[in-house]
């Protein structure tokens, strides 16, 4: 596992909140009910997406929803903010923009 990859975010309290389950990137992870996005993705990733012009790892920045550092997307292609998103059980984002196809084409 290389550094980019590693949880920047460590719950240190809050853990007896109920345990939700979700799918990043197709892969399942539990989470916390009240938890948003952002927080799965750098409990589980380390970070929320991959740049689209430096092929870096970003993790947000603004923390409100400003910034769009944090983009996550459905597997239908609807963009998501990941740090003003709040997780549901059985959510499904992806990382990385699905690709487009006709005539969904975003």
């Amino acid at each position: 596992m290389d550094s980019s990859s590693l949880p920047r975010f460590v719950r240190i309290k809050e853990k007896q909140r109920r345990t939700l389950t979700m799918s990043i990137d197709n892969q399942a992870v539990e989470v916390m009910e009240g938890d948003f996005l952002l927080t799965a993705l750098m409990l589980h990733r380390g970070y929320a997406r991959i740049s689209d012009f430096s092929n870096s790892p970003r993790a947000g920045f603004c923390m409100m929803g400003a910034c769009q550092d944090c983009w996550a997307w459905t597997p239908d292609g609807d963009r998501i903010r990941a740090c003003t998103a709040e997780v549901t059980q059985g959510m499904s984002i992806l990382t990385k923009a699905p690709e487009a196809t006709w005539p969904a084409l975003r």
